[in-house]
């Protein structure tokens, strides 16, 4: 059976713009590489949250089908997953060259981004492997409880936290602490450092941008929390 080509904008990886760092961004946390028995080579997005597949697949320009995967019955902490595969020799090492890999768990590589689209590409990553905890917690020598505000990276690949940290530093962030873990290595980001990032991801946005709603309303509602609207 021929292969079935479906419509998509090949050469997105190679000129830089909002979408494409946020979409490259969001491929180093939740994208995969594969090169099949046949030699065929695909990317794919994967997210538990639909609208975020349904707005990279239209930036891409793509007509695939997001594949659904439904948890089973003995797993009902798991969410519903979607997926989206492209089959293109094209992406696939245009990917390569921007620090991609097959296994870029274990190889990821930072890419050289442009300065006016780091934060796109921040929140790309945000989105995928990043998350935010905004809690009010009770310590011992404090009478009244205290809110704490922090947000984490995660990644296989500790040298991409690594860039990731002087990236982020370049642009605001003043301290950050790194940690290696059996089970994936973090890069916390206490206080004063998570307003600095999300000044970094959202301060900027446009309504054509894509970020993950619930993560950024989340966010949101810490920082007007504590400081009121910083949008403005």
């Amino acid at each position: 059976m021929a292969p079935v080509f479906r419509p998509v904008r090949r050469d997105f990886f190679r000129t830089w713009s909002p979408h494409m760092a946020y979409v490259l961004g969001y491929f180093a946390a939740d994208g995969a590489m594969i090169q099949n028995s046949r030699g065929s080579h695909f990317i794919e997005f994967h997210s538990t949250d639909k609208v975020l597949i349904v707005d990279i697949r239209a930036v891409l320009g793509s007509m695939h089908r997001i594949g659904v995967r439904v948890p089973a019955k003995n797993k009902p902490n798991h969410k519903t997953a979607y997926r989206l595969q492209i089959g293109s020799m094209e992406m696939y090492n245009d990917l390569l060259a921007l620090g991609m890999s097959p296994r870029k768990s274990l190889t990821l590589r930072m890419p050289t981004i442009p300065r006016e689209y780091i934060g796109h590409f921040v929140r790309g990553y945000f989105d995928g492997d990043g998350c935010v905890y905004f809690k009010a917690l009770q310590f011992a020598d404090r009478k009244n409880q205290r809110q704490v505000l922090l947000s984490v990276f995660s990644c296989g690949t500790y040298s991409f936290l690594e860039s990731l940290l002087a990236l982020l530093k370049g642009s605001g962030v003043k301290g950050g602490s790194l940690k290696q873990k059996k089970s994936g290595n973090e890069l916390a980001l206490s206080h004063r450092d998570s307003v600095a990032l999300y000044r970094i991801m959202y301060n900027n946005l446009h309504d054509s941008d894509i970020y993950l709603g619930r993560k950024y309303r989340l966010f949101t509602h810490a920082i007007e929390t504590l400081y009121g609207n910083m949008r403005e």
